[in-house]
């Protein structure tokens, strides 16, 4: 679902700038643990669905900062030590240890949702994409349970977010997780079709148009 934007450089400026201050100091390998946690609940409510796990996994998996992305690391910091983008070139995650609540756990505000622990700089590094990854995916499944309840086990829910979503990756997004969250199907065919999401749609008003016009059209008097 990352439409190959998830990777190493999908991170926020001050990451890179505070991981060099820890190389500088000589902290990058100091052991350290981070926790996500969300303050209040969605839409109002006291919970939300935990989703995003398995991608941010996938991303720890192949982190790695590529030949591009170190040059124009380069360009931009130029004041920056030669070594610290040796540093980046060699790093990788064989010393991080992630631990989570399950994908689909109903959570609470102010508890831990995962930890990672492992060299400094480095888990400084997973932050950025670690919450890109989970925070979207759970309001997504919240909501698509939260509209469950509501309708009931025998309601049939169908997303259709796909033209008003933020752009294509946010699209395929919503639709995956609307579905892990408790909708039937979606009208996104894309999506159907790469995630076995059962297809579904209806018809626009211009279809309906197309058959109808002023003449006939009963005026009411």
């Amino acid at each position: 679902m990352d439409g190959g934007f998830v990777r190493a450089a999908l991170t926020d400026a001050y990451q890179v700038t505070m991981a060099y201050g820890h190389w500088k100091h000589g902290r990058a390998e100091e052991k350290s643990a981070f926790e996500v946690t969300f303050r209040t609940g969605p839409f109002g409510g006291p919970f939300a669905v935990f989703a995003g796990s398995e991608d941010f996994l996938e991303f720890v998996g192949k982190f790695a900062f590529n030949d591009d992305d170190l040059a124009f690391l380069m360009k931009s910091y130029p004041e920056m030590e030669l070594g610290f983008f040796d540093w980046l070139r060699n790093v990788d995650t064989s010393k991080v240890v992630i631990r989570s609540v399950k994908e689909g756990t109903v959570v609470f505000p102010m508890e831990p949702l995962v930890t990672v622990e492992g060299p400094l700089a480095v888990v400084q590094l997973l932050e950025t994409a670690l919450l890109n990854l989970t925070n979207f995916a759970s309001l997504v499944c919240t909501n698509a349970l939260r509209h469950r309840i509501v309708a009931g086990p025998s309601a049939t829910l169908v997303e259709f977010g796909l033209r008003r979503a933020q752009g294509p990756d946010g699209a395929m997004t919503a639709s995956f997780y609307s579905y892990a969250g408790g909708v039937d199907a979606t009208s996104n065919v894309l999506a159907s079709e790469l995630y076995g999401i059962p297809l579904r749609g209806t018809h626009s008003h211009s279809y309906v148009q197309s058959y109808s016009g002023a003449v006939s059209t009963p005026i009411k008097t």
